[in-house]
């Protein structure tokens, strides 16, 4: 028999003999309306899980991890506001079903029994998969999170304070909202929940704002693993700046009066908490998860004994709420009611293309106010002495900080945050004399955590702003790239559009960075990012361009609320020569505030049949070869992509008109670079003879063969010759 079906019938037959788990008698501020109403929102929880089982079983459902055993959330969703954004643990159920009650014209059953059949009328992820979540509740969806939403919450929280302090359009969340996320004990143990407590404490000792409650549900065990015994309680009650809360998450009395404490903390104080909840699983991991294989009887029937659903009947049967026979009439209402809703929703019409499945995962346009461009009066005030100088070239950095700038002003949303971002103004001096412009709101410096610089990003996105978080170098950015691809990217998808985090992420990489650091700090692989669905990849190789382009993914984040990523090539921000020394070269004046690049839009130099499609360092050195080409005859035409993903297929296509033969020069390697998809393109869409200049499958060295597996001016200029001389 399925361990559901037991569990239900040992509630019926406790309810007829009275013999319950002992605990607490029922003390505290919680109601006895309140107190019917946790009870009705763990049973619709509970019977949700069962239905959702059976329709598993019967080819109707999907996999699904239940909620049971952590019904006592019900109680936690009580004692906290709808307005408080909750980042949600995924056996939340009761949590949703309470919150659902406190909201009116919502319609729990019918909702998630619809994202259960992962039908497409699914009002939060449009079935694309059983998720928790919904617009009117607060809820962004999670998936099977471990604890990757916990730096995003704590930039939500963060985003709290500074929108109190700066006024802004598309603000979401009040001044005196926190903000809640809850984990398993065994996700407790993962980097992002380790990272994200540690960036809430380090925040909280410095006195910065940081509503949020940290709710950790401890039912003891992580699928098969035990959590060892004091090992939550011991980790997290003494953390410098983090208050403790403890309850047990079985008493919805207890767990309402100490969640009551803990919030009133959190939004008086400004400060963060961590609640632990003492709870049971039952039924397994997830709906297939068959625990009697790993886990001997008598453990999981002492969980089955400890059931919520018995202790609550107690609880309201002792304070004289509700008679027996009530509760086990709201009990089988409920399950009535989920097995008539159930057949319903598995009639409900899914997902069958391509076209369906891909509609959100690029957000949908939004509507703002609009903007003149940067006032000249804060212009002047902001740029001072240096706005002399942006009639004369300069070189990347350069032109990049004062794009920055304009754009700050222009749009207040915008904020700044990284490592050494403000006081020392980044490590290549690209940020300098942002924080002296804009302030240290708008220009956080942040810890050391590539994980929490891209989770107070996406938080922060949650309530409006426009985040531009910097990592310092590329291969950083595997630190935490999940963040990107499991947390930002996929948020539209799963929201069917409900839900965004627009950001622009700007990251220092490539190579060709003389005489520093290696492999570390000179990364030529793009990979992680190029296959992440719907994020948009920018690379400029010149400074004008640099900041045309900055503009447009600006643009793209504010109005379209897309994630871009801005990869800028560390061995171009100070270049001058092109050719010779001091011949500034690759100098350029500051375009007007005005202009930008549009995403898509290729760059073109030169009318040559032979053409060198290429981008970032890789135009530069290209520019060097065509020179040297023209000596043997040979006119090349440069096509800079700029964009590299989505590949702008039209625009380089129309760039290739006249063209008798095409080399493709990539700096990043061979194995998963922009090359492939591009001969795949020429391949597909063109008669024209073409080769691949690519990086060799290595890691960059230190010192003086920093440059010897990437491409030169001498190995591209080659690589044409033979390309061109082919028959």
């Amino acid at each position: 028999m399925d361990r559901a079906d037991i569990v239900d019938h040992a509630f019926r037959k406790c309810l007829q003999t009275g013999s319950f788990p002992a605990g607490q008698p029922p003390q505290g501020p919680l109601s006895e309306e309140d107190a019917v109403a946790i009870f009705r929102a763990q049973c619709l929880s509970r019977n949700l899980d069962r239905r959702s089982r059976k329709m598993q079983a019967e080819g109707q459902g999907f996999y699904t991890i239940g909620s049971s055993g952590h019904e006592g959330m019900a109680a936690v969703a009580q004692a906290l506001r709808p307005t408080d954004m909750a980042f949600l643990h995924y056996r939340d159920g009761a949590f949703q079903t309470m919150r659902s009650g406190q909201v009116p014209g919502t319609t729990p059953t019918w909702d998630m029994l619809l994202s259960f059949a992962t039908s497409i009328e699914d009002p939060i992820s449009g079935g694309r998969h059983k998720v928790l979540g919904a617009r009117a509740l607060n809820i962004p969806p999670q998936t099977s999170t471990i604890a990757s939403h916990l730096p995003k919450a704590v930039g939500a929280a963060y985003s709290v304070g500074l929108a109190k302090r700066h006024r802004i359009e598309g603000r979401v969340l009040p001044s005196d909202a926190l903000v809640m996320c809850s984990f398993g004990d065994a996700s407790a143990n993962h980097s992002t929940a380790q990272g994200a407590i540690n960036t809430a404490c380090w925040t909280s000792v410095q006195s910065v704002p940081l509503p949020l409650l940290f709710v950790c549900e401890d039912n003891g065990i992580g699928i098969s693993t035990p959590t060892p015994a004091g090992w939550i309680g011991n980790s997290f009650s003494t953390r410098p700046g983090l208050k403790y809360f403890c309850a047990d998450g079985l008493d919805i009395y207890d767990t309402y009066r100490v969640t009551q404490e803990a919030a009133e903390y959190v939004r008086t104080r400004r400060k963060p908490a961590f609640l632990h909840l003492r709870l049971v699983r039952l039924y397994g991991h997830a709906g297939s998860d068959l625990q009697q294989a790993y886990l001997k009887k008598e453990v999981f029937e002492a969980w089955e004994a400890d059931d919520p659903l018995l202790h609550s009947a107690r609880l309201l049967i002792d304070a004289d709420i509700l008679t027996a026979n009530e509760v086990l009439d709201i009990y089988q209402e409920t399950e009535d009611r989920c097995t008539r809703v159930a057949a319903e929703a598995v009639t409900r019409p899914r997902l069958q293309t391509a076209g369906q499945v891909m509609a959100s995962i690029i957000p949908p346009k939004r509507v703002l106010t609009p903007t003149n461009g940067p006032d000249n009066r804060n212009r002047a005030a902001a740029f001072g002495a240096e706005a002399r100088q942006q009639t004369s070239s300069q070189p990347m950095a350069r032109l990049l900080n004062w794009a920055l700038t304009d754009l700050m002003i222009e749009h207040p949303e915008i904020v700044i945050m990284g490592e050494d971002v403000g006081r020392k103004g980044g490590v290549y001096g690209v940020t300098q004399k942002l924080i002296d412009r804009h302030g240290p709101d708008r220009v956080i410096d942040t810890l050391l955590d590539e994980q929490s610089i891209l989770g107070l990003a996406i938080g922060l996105a949650h309530n409006g702003f426009v985040p531009i978080p910097e990592i310092q170098f590329l291969a950083y950015l595997h630190n935490a790239e999940d963040q990107i691809r499991g947390e930002a990217a996929t948020l539209s998808f799963f929201s069917n559009g409900q839900f965004t985090n627009p950001m622009v992420l700007r990251i220092a990489g490539l190579g060709y960075q003389k005489g520093f650091g290696g492999h570390f700090h000179n990364d030529n692989s793009l990979a992680v990012l190029r296959d992440i669905p719907g994020v948009v990849i920018a690379c400029p190789s010149r400074g004008d361009e640099a900041a045309m382009m900055l503009r447009e993914c600006v643009r793209l984040a504010r109005e379209e609320q897309r994630v871009v990523v801005m990869i800028e090539p560390i061995a171009l921000y100070h270049t001058r020569d092109l050719m010779a020394e001091k011949d500034d070269g690759w100098l350029s004046q500051y375009p007007s505030p005005d202009l930008q690049i549009p995403l898509g839009q290729v760059g073109v130099e030169g009318d040559g049949p032979l053409a060198i499609v290429t981008y970032g360092n890789g135009r530069f050195l290209s520019n060097q070869a065509a020179t040297d080409l023209q000596h043997d005859g040979i006119e090349a035409r440069i096509i800079d992509l700029r964009w590299l993903a989505p590949l702008p297929k039209d625009g380089l296509l129309k760039a290739l008109d006249g063209v008798r033969k095409v080399l493709i020069v990539d700096e990043c390697r061979g194995t998963g670079g922009q090359s492939e998809a591009l001969m795949a393109l020429l391949y597909e869409e063109t008669e024209l003879p073409h080769a691949r200049l690519a990086a060799e499958d290595s890691f960059i060295p230190t010192g003086p063969a920093y440059a010897s597996t990437m491409p030169s001016r001498a190995s591209i200029a080659a690589a044409a010759r033979k390309l061109w001389n082919s028959k």
